[in-house]
């Protein structure tokens, strides 16, 4: 089972690359920000997922512990397969996802590739008490989560209704600074994807 490589890059795809390791080609299976970080003859470390099916080996990287971490939890999850797993850490980062697992946040998961109402549901269900506890954003420490998941259903909205995919909305949510104001981010929002 591999679960570490550190080699040259020496080919990239649009969702993979191949990392040459003492002269052995792995071909691995990237998130789209990792991906983008890359470049041919750079030097790159990985932790890895081996998935082993009966048709198939594949190799899930990812650059930080954290990920890979998050990663093994969504697998654990009833009908979350590596694939799906790896789409939804390339939607989102691993506090937005614990914030909207906490917040119960349903409307923000099913955005994710992949993630229908009963998948999200059985997430927020499986991972509730797998997650610690973090309270990083000063936000999140007052009593009004509620009209932030409020203020964040808005944006969203308005986001689709000015044509942008699910998935260009879960990536830019997960950066923006939640606020009780949904103009606030959706300016911010739209900032990011250079509209502003």
């Amino acid at each position: 089972m591999i679960g570490h490589l550190r080699g040259k890059v020496i080919f990239l795809s649009a969702e993979s690359c191949i990392l040459d390791v003492n002269g052995v080609g792995y071909r691995i299976f990237l998130t789209r920000e990792a991906r983008s970080k890359l470049h041919i003859d750079a030097e790159a470390s990985f932790f890895i997922y081996t998935s082993v099916r009966e048709d198939a080996i594949q190799l899930f990287a990812f650059p930080t512990h954290e990920e890979y971490e998050t990663f093994l939890k969504l697998l654990a999850v009833s009908g979350i397969g590596p694939k799906v797993a790896m789409g939804i850490i390339s939607g989102i980062s691993t506090s937005a996802l614990i914030l909207a697992v906490q917040q119960k946040n349903t409307s923000l998961l099913t955005k994710l590739p992949g993630i229908g109402k009963k998948s999200a549901e059985r997430i927020i269900l499986e991972l509730k008490d797998k997650f610690p506890v973090q309270i990083t954003d000063e936000a999140i420490e007052d009593d009004s989560l509620p009209n932030l998941s409020n203020t964040m259903t808005e944006t969203e909205e308005a986001l689709r209704s000015l044509g942008y995919t699910p998935t260009e909305i879960a990536s830019v949510l997960t950066k923006i600074k939640q606020s009780q104001d949904a103009s606030t981010m959706l300016k911010e929002a739209l900032k990011l994807l250079g509209n502003a």
